[in-house]
Order: C-alpha cells, then sequence, then structure tokens
C-alpha cells in the first residue's frame, strides 16, 4: 500500500513518529546553544572554537543533505530514516565523552552525518503521506512546530543537565530520544522510493562540502587572522571557486545531486533564498543572545533557557497556524510578511546596551520566532510542494540543506562580525596592559581575568560587557539588513499563487482536474498573455502535471502507473 493511501489515523500517526526525529535534531541545537558559555569555562573554548563546535555539523550536514536525499530516493526512506538516527546516536555518545574541543568538534560532524540522513527522509516521506497541498501544508506546519518544541524545551533542559551533570550531558540526552525514534520509526512509518532514481552522487557531495568548509572557515577564522589576510582572502576565493565547480559539475553529471532545472520553478527558486536569509538572521541571533544572557547579564544556562521561550513559544504557536495565513493571503506574502517580522525582531534587539534588561529584549524577540514561525513552514511547503512526488527526497534535502546554510552562515557572519568589533575595541583600549590573551579575545576571558583582580576588576567588566555588545549588535543589525534583502526578492520573485488546482490521491489511474475559477486579471480567451501571464500560466502549468500520482515499487513497467501527464516532461 502506498503511503497516501493509508488510513487517515495511521498517516498522522506515522507523522507524530518523524516529528521525533525533527525534534532529537531541534533539542540539540538548542541545548548546544546555552551551553556554550559552559565550554568557555570548561574547556577554556575561544570564540572560533565555539563557532567551529557549531558548524562543523551544519557544514557536513548541509554538504551532504543533497547526496542523502538522493540515497533515500533509490535505497528507501525509511531505511535512510533509521540508519540517520542510528548514527545520530552514535555520534551524540562520542561527543557526551570527548574530552577535547578537537574530538568534540569531529563528534559533531559525525552527529552532521546522521543528521543528513534523518531530517530529509522525514519530509520525503511526509510530502508522500499527503499529496493534497492543503493538508500537506497542515503536515508541514505541525512537523516545523514540532521544532520549535524543540526549540523551546533545548535551552530549558541545557540549563537543568548543566547545573546538575556535566557539559557532556546536553549532548548524552540525544541517544534515548533518538533510539525511542528509531524504535517507533520501524513499526509505524511507511516505506516509499523512486525505483528509477539514479546514483547518489558522491563528487557533488564532496566538492559542496568542500566548498561550504572552506568559505566559512574563512569567515570564522577573518577576526584572528585578519579580514584583509591573504590566507583568509585565499580561502574564501577558492571556496567559491570550488562552489562554482560544483554548480558546473551538476550541469555536466548524468546524476546531480541537485537538479538545477527546479530553480526554473518560481516557487522553488524563490523559496531557497527566502529559507537562507531567514535562518541567517535566526540561527546567528541565537548564537550570540544566549552568550549575552549569561556572560552580560550574569544568568545561568537555565535561567538563561527559560529567557528564550518568546522566541520559541512565537515558533510553535505560529507555525502551526501558518497554512491559514497561506490560504489568506496566499504563501508569497506570507514569507515576505515572516522574512520583514524577522528584520524588525533582529533590529530592535540590536539596540541593546550595557544597560538593557531582559525586558528591552523581549518585543525583539516575540518578533523574531513569530517571524520564523510563519515564513519557515511556508517556504518549505513552496519547495517540497513544486518539484515531482519522485523527486521529493532531493527537494527535501535542498530545502533543509538550505535551512541549514543560512545558519551556518548566520553565525559564522554574526559571530565574527561581534568577535571583530570586539577584539578591536579590547586592543585599543588595553593596548600596552600586561593582560591575558583571552582577555581580548572573549567576554568569557574577560569576565575571569576581571574577578582574579577582585575590585578594581569593576572598570575591565564594564569595558569588556561594552565592546560585545557593541559587535552583538553590529552582528545583529547585519541579520536585519539579510532578512529585508530576502523579504525583497520573495515579493519580486515568488508567485503570488501556487496555481495548484489538481485533487489529492485517489487511486493510481490519474486524478480529474478541478474546474479553474476566473480570478481578477485572468487574460480573456483568444487575447495574448503578456509576458508576466505567461510566465505564471508556466507556472501554474508545471504545478497542475506536477505528477500527483504515485510510484509503487511493482506493477506498471518501470514503475509508473499512467496518469494525465508524466512529471517528467515538466522538469527540465
Amino acid at each position: 500500500m502506498h503511503p497516501a493511501e493509508l488510513p487517515v489515523r495511521k498517516r498522522w500517526l506515522a507523522l507524530a513518529v518523524l516529528c521525533v526525529t525533527v525534534l532529537v535534531a531541534n533539542l540539540d541545537s538548542a541545548v548546544l546553544n546555552v551551553a556554550l558559555p559552559t565550554l568557555v569555562r570548561d574547556l577554556n573554548a575561544t570564540a572560533s572554537d565555539l563557532q567551529w563546535i557549531v558548524d562543523s555539523y551544519i557544514v557536513v550536514f548541509a554538504g551532504s543533505l543533497l547526496a542523502a536525499g538522493s540515497l533515500a530516493d533509490r535505497i528507501g526512506r525509511k531505511r535512510t530514516l533509521l540508519t540517520g538516527l542510528a548514527v545520530f546516536a552514535g555520534g551524540s555518545a562520542w561527543a557526551a565523552f570527548s574530552g577535547d574541543i578537537g574530538a568534540l568538534i569531529a563528534a559533531r560532524a559525525g552527529m552532521g552525518i546522521g543528521g543528513a540522513l534523518m531530517i530529509p527522509s522525514t519530509l520525503s516521506i511526509i510530502s508522500d503521506m499527503f499529496r493534497d497541498p492543503a493538508e500537506r501544508q497542515r503536515a508541514i506546519g505541525r512537523w516545523g512546530g514540532t521544532g520549535g518544541i524543540g526549540v523551546a524545551l533545548g535551552p530549558i533542559i541545557g540549563g537543568f543537565l548543566l547545573a546538575r551533570f556535566w557539559w557532556g550531558s546536553v549532548f548524552l540526552i540525544n541517544v534515548p530520544i533518538a533510539m525511542a525514534g528509531l524504535l517507533a520509526a520501524y513499526w509505524l512509518v511507511p516505506d516509499s522510493k523512486n525505483p528509477a532514481a539514479k546514483a547518489p552522487d558522491l563528487a557533488g557531495a564532496g566538492l559542496s562540502m568542500a566548498g561550504i568548509g572552506v568559505v566559512l572557515w574563512s569567515i570564522i577564522e577573518a577576526p584572528t587572522r585578519g579580514w584583509s589576510s591573504p590566507l583568509v582572502i585565499g580561502a574564501g576565493a577558492g571556496g567559491l571557486a570550488v562552489l562554482a565547480l560544483f554548480a558546473s559539475w551538476e550541469r555536466i553529471t548524468d546524476h546531480p545531486m541537485l537538479n538545477l532545472s527546479f530553480f526554473r520553478q518560481r516557487p522553488f527558486s524563490a523559496a531557497i533564498p527566502a529559507v537562507i536569509t531567514l535562518t541567517f538572521g535566526l540561527f546567528g541571533a541565537l548564537f550570540v543572545l544566549t552568550q549575552f544572557l549569561q556572560l552580560s547579564l550574569g544568568l545561568t544556562a537555565l535561567q538563561a533557557g527559560i529567557r528564550l521561550l518568546p522566541v520559541a513559544a512565537a515558533v510553535i504557536v505560529v507555525a502551526s497556524a501558518s497554512a491559514v495565513a497561506v490560504r489568506a493571503i496566499g504563501p508569497k506574502f506570507t514569507v515576505a510578511a515572516g522574512l520583514a517580522l524577522v528584520a524588525a525582531g533582529l533590529w530592535l534587539i540590536s539596540g541593546a546596551a550595557v544597560s538593557t534588561a531582559f525586558a528591552g529584549l523581549a518585543a525583539g524577540m516575540v518578533l523574531l520566532g513569530t517571524g520564523a514561525g510563519l515564513a519557515l513552514p511556508t517556504a518549505t511547503g513552496s519547495v517540497v510542494g513544486s518539484v515531482p512526488p519522485t523527486d521529493s527526497g532531493v527537494a527535501s534535502a535542498a530545502d533543509t540543506a538550505a535551512i541549514h546554510l543560512g545558519g551556518a552562515l548566520g553565525v559564522a557572519v554574526v559571530g565574527s562580525l561581534l568577535a571583530t568589533r570586539y577584539q578591536d575595541r579590547m586592543t585599543g583600549a588595553l593596548s600596552g596592559r600586561p593582560l591575558p590573551a583571552t582577555v581580548k579575545n572573549s567576554l568569557g576571558g574577560a569576565l575571569a581575568a576581571a574577578r582574579a583582580l577582585g575590585p578594581t576588576g569593576a572598570p575591565l567588566i564594564h569595558l569588556a560587557k561594552t565592546a560585545f555588545i557593541s559587535g552583538m549588535d553590529l552582528g545583529l543589525l547585519t541579520g536585519a539588513v539579510v532578512a529585508v534583502a530576502g523579504c525583497l526578492v520573495t515579493l519580486i520573485c515568488m508567485p503570488a499563487r501556487s496555481g495548484r488546482k489538481v485533487q489529492s490521491i485517489g487511486t493510481g489511474r490519474g486524478f480529474p482536474l478541478r474546474p479553474r475559477p476566473s480570478t481578477p486579471g485572468r487574460r480573456h480567451a483568444g487575447s495574448p498573455p503578456s509576458q508576466n501571464q505567461r510566465a505564471d500560466l508556466e507556472a501554474e502549468h508545471h504545478d497542475e502535471h506536477r505528477g500527483d500520482q504515485y510510484v509503487p515499487h511493482s506493477g506498471h513497467p518501470a514503475g509508473r502507473q499512467p496518469a494525465l501527464d508524466d512529471p517528467a516532461k515538466h522538469r527540465e
């Protein structure tokens, strides 16, 4: 039985299991954020160490996602999901008992492989189970809302663990959750695959991972080595060259990791940059806010976790209701509104000063979470819903890669701007004074040195906090500008409506089209379409014939059921 033909109750129960997978991944990221200041104290982590602890996972995750999505389409999405959960659990145990920064970064990279195998599989299975666009949007909204629950619970759970156990406990908590999800998925989640899928593009995966990794290295190391350093500039240029080679390879290989023709579909090509610009600001903000709450405001990890709830609560509530906004105003204006709210939230938070208390940040944090909850599930639905179901694994992987690529860039850029401003201010103010290098490199190091000085350390504390907050404000303001750019791209490029008028799946024999209602501005019969109308009609034509039929494991030759039209014709 195809997943879309399962009884309604079983489909929604399977969705609940898939949401556990998303929960464990988001829980890990949120728990890690609140643990960063503890790693500064216990492992003497520098600012660049913290960025690599976060981004080592993301680089491997984002770099191998598309190949993992292709692998899932080929060998089965359920099998790939189960493997990913097992690898993620093993990597988490390794991270928990790693004894130094280098081993922790390597363990995080191993966790990235597990995440890459399991996350795109969840979206692929959801897309396969829920073929009706409205039903799929509700399912993806709940999927996104579960991620919000992980964001909400992560800081609180992390703070609770750090108050009672060692720092490794924040990684060890992933193991029982991942194993429970593995067992539940084995019994409850249906399998699906594309029998015609080609072999994974390992060369493309290697090129994308290398390019992203080198570019991020240049950004993260720039504050320490200097933005004008030949090594930094050369690495950045080399990374971009590798990414250009990746794009060229994807055009010529007969089994591309990413089908670049997908970008000809406006719902796909406009949603990807929207996702990247949104997560750039969201991940970057969470990276610096957890440090601000603990190091500058002096809160414990648990207290800081509780104060991140406005972001998480807004994501949970709004993501679950995002489908309502899509029906009311369409995906274009839903995504654009979300990005505008993210920009407004980052702008408000960027006005923080040394005297700012948590209350001065709350409104901006609510706007940030509201915008993310509104835009992210909608953009995800646009990406996954714009390709044929047989390519849902690759599309899901592309969307998830965009989420984490934007997040990695956000952590790297916002964190590096913060570090550069902090080091410049501290170096200028403390020039010629015999203080440890850690004072000039991180707020945590400066606070530790000031505490050792006793009452005479108060001016150093004020100086360090002022420098840190100045850098944080610069990074967050940059995130706001990026979100505004994403909003403009969405308004210009994304179709106002998806144009899909296909009924949900009933049998495997083809599906009648609903009559298309007349809409304002639709041309009359016999009149030539304008250039914009032709583009809209092409997008609608693709959506209507995107193949809302399933590919069974056996039966019709080549695994394809006869339908109104073959979606392969419309991929190019």
